[in-house]
């Protein structure tokens, strides 16, 4: 029987029992989207008829008694800057709002093998800038939990379908806490990866250097298994590792009934994290999450993060400067927005630009430019990628010390919509847990570990040494399985 709290393994057992087939699982999933889409504002684009098609198609091979991988006929939601050919890819932007990818971005052909069943596009921020999905120039999304609030953002709409119940799983993208955030808000499991572990070809870039393309899921194991199928060389992509992540078969069926599963794993706490202005709501639970990790046989470790704000600051000198760099191919001429108000070339690049980019984007293409102009290269850009160098070594150095760092994800739950912050600088600091570890290149985990006094989600993220998301997964079901409640989808309301 079709249930809405069922995993991804329970579900791909339940296809093949012939509990129910991948159309009436579509077909149900599309159902919640025409009841609740118009309210949460989850997908930029529906694909219902492709989606069904799919469907059709691995019933079709199920019923013929084909050997499928895990997610087969499985609905999932892709955040709009990863490319699937001929459905619109906007990136959240009027920039890009009637283009159609003639390919596929690497992660969807990878995806593709494995008989996923696309539901839609999901909204996001006008090219990843942002942390609540306000930035979407055509929508704003809503928290599923209460449509009230931001899902966070940029990766916003991917963790609202998945929490709303309008995809079983999606795709997001994360340069500076883009998956972690909105995973935290909206109660769900969100895996950033290694940088270079999941290939980033077909996805539109924001900072290349730190551009990560990773799953939003119900649950750690379900987080496991859509990395495992999207994991993979790609030989086109300069940036995509020799590594690949191999599902954990043993991990996916335990059932967590160790009496000190976590015994001999030590866990960083950086003390200074627990100083930064959290919401007491949001200090109890991450305590209460620590407390949790010792009862199951893990050693905490106090420790300190000394670049973390430099961290942040470097962050953000990089990332406006990549972006400014990336965002120059739009220029009204090749592809994207073109302005009818323009007799000149130079008209055309200025006018192309003004009117299809929103302000946020605007504002950062400044901010790079100005990063990069000659007067102050050396000591704003130059002096970022020295902190970055002191920030990996300093990460380095932690992990060997310990087998990976608990931190919080944001310092409160999702805020109402509309109440952001007017001045930017406030608005950034926001970033101040996720950004550190983009810069490092690393591996983080973000999952649920408690509610507000409003009901509203509260995350933690477990961040680990390079490529070694296998850790990660194992130190996340453990406490998910003993001290994480059954994932149950948010109730939205009229």
């Amino acid at each position: 029987m079709l249930s809405e709290k069922m995993t991804i393994y329970e579900i791909g057992a339940a296809l093949r029992r012939k509990d129910f087939s991948s159309r009436e699982l579509t077909e149900s999933v599309l159902d919640k989207c025409s009841r609740q889409e118009d309210r949460i504002g989850a997908y930029i684009t529906l694909t219902e008829n492709e989606a069904l098609r799919q469907a059709d198609r691995v019933d079709k091979l199920l019923a013929a008694g084909a050997e499928l991988p895990l997610l087969a006929g499985i609905p999932l939601a892709v955040k709009d800057n990863i490319a699937v050919k001929g459905i619109p890819l906007t990136a959240g932007s009027k920039m890009l709002e009637t283009f159609r990818p003639p390919y596929n971005a690497f992660v969807w052909d990878e995806l593709l093998k494995a008989q996923a069943v696309l539901v839609g596009k999901s909204n996001m921020d006008e090219f990843g800038m942002g942390f609540s999905t306000e930035n979407s120039y055509f929508k704003t999304t809503r928290n599923p939990h209460d449509l009230s609030r931001i899902p966070g953002g940029s990766s916003g709409g991917s963790a609202a379908a998945v929490a709303g119940g309008e995809a079983i799983y999606a795709l997001g993208t994360d340069t500076g806490g883009s998956i972690r955030q909105p995973a935290a808000h909206c109660g769900v499991v969100g895996l950033r990866p290694s940088y270079g572990l999941v290939s980033r070809r077909g996805v539109s870039a924001l900072a290349s250097s730190m551009d990560a393309v990773g799953p939003l899921t119900r649950t750690v194991r379900d987080n496991m298994i859509v990395l495992s199928a999207i994991s993979a060389r790609d030989t086109k992509d300069c940036s995509s590792s020799r590594h690949v992540f191999k599902l954990d078969e043993d991990l996916l069926k335990q059932d967590g009934s160790g009496t000190k599963p976590l015994t001999g794993i030590s866990i960083g706490w950086p003390e200074q994290c627990f100083d930064l202005e959290l919401e007491e709501d949001v200090r109890y639970s991450l305590e209460a999450a620590l407390k949790a990790f010792e009862s199951l046989g893990a050693t905490i470790k106090k420790l300190q993060i000394r670049s973390l704000n430099a961290a942040l600051s470097a962050y953000y000198i990089l990332m406006t400067a990549e972006a400014a760099s990336n965002l120059g191919r739009f220029d009204g001429v090749h592809y994207g927005y073109r302005s009818p108000n323009a007799e000149k070339l130079e008209d055309l690049y200025i006018n192309s630009r003004s009117e299809a980019f929103g302000y946020e984007v605007k504002r950062r293409i400044l901010l790079g430019n100005f990063a990069l102009s000659e007067e102050y290269y050396e000591d704003y850009f130059v002096k970022a990628q020295r902190v970055r160098t002191v920030v990996i070594r300093e990460f380095a150095e932690l992990l060997e010390d310990c087998d990976l760092l608990f931190m919080p994800v944001t310092t409160s739950t999702a805020g109402k919509i509309g109440s952001a912050p007017k001045d930017p600088v406030d608005l950034y600091r926001g970033d101040i847990f996720t950004t550190p570890v983009s810069v490092a290149g690393l591996p983080a985990l973000s999952l649920p570990c408690g509610k507000d006094s409003q009901g509203l989600p509260i995350g933690m993220q477990l961040v680990g040494r390079q490529f070694d998301e296998a850790l990660l997964y194992r130190v996340g079901a453990a406490y998910e399985d003993r001290h994480s409640p059954a994932f149950e989808l948010a109730e939205v309301k009229a």
